[in-house]
């Protein structure tokens, strides 16, 4: 019988992220517990992907049964902190989950620029977000710091890389969190 951890997993991730892309495509579906989702604006705290090899990303994507791969165009890593303000706001009002993964599939499904104020609106769109709800948000200083305080937590914590999965004082970081926290020998088997 599977162990209960003390209180919610939690899955760090960032918009920019094609890994997290990945995690947050599966996580619902593949871990028993369904987790607090927890933006954290990677570039803020010095954590961002090497710009990824789009073979390599699309066959994982394929053998994961996901769309196929469009990357953004534009420089790596993508500027996100404008999305990632949004996921905060979508977070606050409980639309984490929804707006996040509306925001990744615009990304890396649609090859929109997530720095794009436009990509943003559409991903709110897509959870019923109104457009000048979430640009009202994105603006307010408490959002602002709520997405700050997330870098702290994720830190403090011991997160050195996204996504990462935290689950009952366990920390599964990296390309893998997803297979090591559902392991047979993980913390909820």
């Amino acid at each position: 019988m599977p162990i209960a951890p003390e209180r919610q997993p939690v899955f760090y991730y960032d918009l920019a992220s094609p890994p997290c892309y990945v995690v947050a495509e599966r996580i619902m579906a593949e871990l028993p517990i369904v987790p607090e989702w927890e933006p954290v604006h990677g570039a803020a705290i010095g954590l961002t992907d090497p710009e990824p090899d789009p073979r390599a990303l699309a066959a994982i994507l394929e053998r994961h049964g996901l769309q196929p791969l469009r990357l953004p165009t534009g420089p790596w890593p993508p500027r996100s902190e404008t999305a990632m303000l949004a996921a905060t706001y979508a977070k606050h009002i409980g639309r984490a989950v929804a707006f996040s993964l509306a925001a990744f599939r615009q990304a890396f499904a649609g090859g929109r620029d997530l720095g794009d104020e436009g990509t943003v609106l559409i991903a709110g769109a897509a959870c019923e977000m109104h457009p000048a709800a979430v640009l009202k948000g994105i603006a307010l200083r408490s959002i602002r710091e709520a997405l700050d305080g997330a870098g702290a937590r994720a830190l403090e914590a011991g997160v050195r890389c996204l996504p990462a999965i935290e689950i009952g004082g366990e920390l599964f970081c990296g390309d893998d969190a997803l297979e090591l926290a559902c392991a047979p020998t993980g913390p909820l088997s």
